[in-house]
């Protein structure tokens, strides 16, 4: 097996601007990850190969993101016991119908949803580094340094407007 990884599989080379920020998100842990074109509908089988080989060759997490009918993050939760983070995407009706059909899963084939398009691919990829964390301590400390930089950045920008504030006084 070789040294864990989260696989990103989207539905067509067009979702790849939407995922951009799971992949930066990712990098910036330091997690290795492949990215992978497939279609639940139009290469089914493929689809399930490589969700088996991913698993044996060390993916731990696997981010399914597509748009429409986004049957491909229920089609991978259905052939693998890993953690499925569904990320539905902007197509048609602003992404709700691809929303609808991640989460609409059946009892014992959970899909974790995030939200819809960009803020939900960077925290498909949170939440994915945050699974691989109960395992590795590294990789939780760089997280909570992560959510420490956040709280000091946002700390310094209530800072700014109050003084800001101040002068218009």
């Amino acid at each position: 097996m070789s040294k864990p990884f989260v696989a990103i599989l989207i539905g067509s080379d067009a979702d790849l601007p939407q995922m951009e920020p799971a992949l930066d998100t990712l990098a910036r842990f330091k997690l290795d990850y492949e990215l992978k074109v497939t279609s639940a509908l139009r290469a089914p089988d493929s689809t399930r190969d490589y969700v088996k080989d991913a698993e044996k060759r060390g993916c731990q997490v696997f981010i399914c993101a597509a748009g429409l009918a986004a049957h491909l993050a229920p089609a991978v939760a259905a052939v693998t016991t890993r953690p499925v983070i569904g990320n539905p995407l902007e197509a048609a009706l602003d992404g709700l119908d691809a929303l609808l059909s991640t989460v609409q899963m059946p009892g014992g084939i959970p899909v974790a949803t995030v939200a819809i398009g960009r803020a939900g691919a960077k925290n498909a990829a949170y939440l994915a580094a945050q699974i691989m964390a109960l395992l590795d301590p590294e990789l939780a400390q760089r997280l909570k340094d992560d959510r420490a930089a956040n709280v000091k950045a946002l700390q310094e920008k209530d800072a700014a407007l109050q003084a800001r504030l101040a002068r218009q006084d």
